[in-house]
Order: C-alpha cells, then sequence, then structure tokens
C-alpha cells in the first residue's frame, strides 16, 4: 500500500537515526517501527497482582454509639458527654 504521511520533527528524526544505525530503508524501518508499536498498542496489558490489605484486630470499641459523631468526638477528647 503506498500513502503519504506526515511525521513529527522528533519521530522522523528517530527514524533516521534506526535508519542509519541499522543500514536499513526508511521504509523497512517505518514499517518496523510501526509493526512494534501495534503489536505493542494491541497486546493484553499484564494483569497486576491485586493488592490486598490484612486485617487487625483493634480490640473492642471504646465509644458507645459511633453513630453519634458528637459524642465520639466528646469521649475521644476526654469531655464528659451529657
Amino acid at each position: 500500500m503506498r500513502t503519504t504521511v506526515t511525521l513529527d520533527d522528533d519521530v522522523a528524526a528517530r527514524l533516521s537515526r534506526l535508519q542509519k544505525a541499522q543500514k536499513k530503508s526508511f521504509k523497512e524501518v517505518l514499517n518496523q517501527a510501526l509493526r512494534e508499536g501495534l503489536k505493542q498498542m494491541t497486546s493484553s496489558r499484564r494483569r497486576r497482582k491485586q493488592y490486598e490489605t490484612q486485617p487487625a484486630d483493634l480490640g473492642r470499641c471504646l465509644v458507645g454509639n459511633l453513630d453519634d459523631v458528637a459524642e465520639a468526638l466528646a469521649i475521644a477528647e476526654g469531655e464528659s458527654f451529657q
């Protein structure tokens, strides 16, 4: 297939360096780069191991009712709550 592609300056420079280093034609280097890039873009990513938090026993609850935030704060701060 024959087509026209406009390359950014940095991409063209990297391809030119590869072309000189590998002593291949610009077409071969461009096709190789596209194949490798497309392969990487379409391959499924490696699944990361799921992180698990280890439980810790904190003992019994020292505050009677955690639904009442004002009471819980007063107990935590040492105030006598009525």
